[in-house]
């Protein structure tokens, strides 16, 4: 029998559909860090926009749906910070009356985690042996920092990029103002947010803006590009798997 664990991918929609280049960096450094991949074919959305805009029953019920495709598996790993905080912080505010679900959703947040968080925290990855020449601001996404306390992980691995220096912009902790349903709500408050934003990438004098949440950066990606910024925005995966050239930088055109 083989020591390796399984980890099942959970993709997310917003790779599945708009960059899936980051779910086969994701696989790539797993399956390089010694992990055998599954991507369940059931998988859907974890539920976040219906929990997000209070239809608590419909997030329940692809909630439900996520923990009987992904509990048989030794973790569940997921390239965004957002849709890990939704299964390790809410699941189990969804399921706190359900006796039969509760436990189950607590026992699939035990072992579910942002990938950059896995690579360090639970498999020991100290660093990656790539290249990438050029200089990357971090975007920290709200939902990784708040909820999950990913703050160090990603930076520990792209410290060790060959040729890659990172400079640490102003408002790196700021919402960039996507924030899902918020944008869509909100139009004028979030394009004020997104252009300060821009404003601190630009300052920071990085020519590649870096983050963990496709959402956050196909958002700062398309203000920047609006602007006329020479800036490349990426998930932070593809730089550590080396499969930029797999994808042009994100917002510059889609991804196939």
């Amino acid at each position: 029998m083989s020591d390796r664990p399984t980890v099942a991918l959970f993709v997310t929609c917003l790779v599945d559909l708009m960059r899936p280049a980051v779910g086969f960096a994701a696989v790539k450094l797993l399956e390089g860090a010694g992990c055998d991949v599954v991507v369940p074919a059931a998988q859907t959305c974890c539920g976040q926009p219906a929990y997000n805009s209070g239809d608590s029953k419909d997030a329940a019920a692809i909630a439900r749906s996520v923990v009987d495709t992904f509990e048989g598996f030794d973790y569940v790993v997921i390239p965004s910070g957002s849709c890990g905080g939704t299964i390790k912080v809410h699941y189990s505010e969804l399921f706190a009356n359900d006796p039969a679900m509760a436990p189950r959703a607590e026992a699939l947040a035990a072992k579910t985690f942002e990938l950059t968080t896995f690579l360090v925290e639970v498999l020991g990855l100290e660093a990656v042996v790539q290249r990438y020449q050029g200089t990357a601001a971090y975007h920290d996404s709200c939902s990784g920092l708040r909820e999950l306390g990913i703050k160090s992980a990603p930076r520990q691995l792209l410290s060790g990029v060959d040729g890659l220096e990172i400079r640490e912009m102003e408002l790196a902790e700021t919402c960039c103002g996507f924030g899902g349903l918020f944008c869509v709500k909100y139009p004028d408050i979030s394009e004020k947010m997104v252009d300060a934003k821009a404003d601190a990438i630009i300052a920071s004098g990085a020519d590649t803006l870096l983050g963990g949440d496709l959402g956050c950066l196909l958002n700062m990606a398309g203000r920047l590009h609006r602007r006329g910024a020479r800036v490349s925005t990426r998930h932070v995966a593809e730089v550590l798997a080396g499969t930029t050239d797999a994808a042009p930088p994100i917002g510059e055109a889609t991804d196939g």
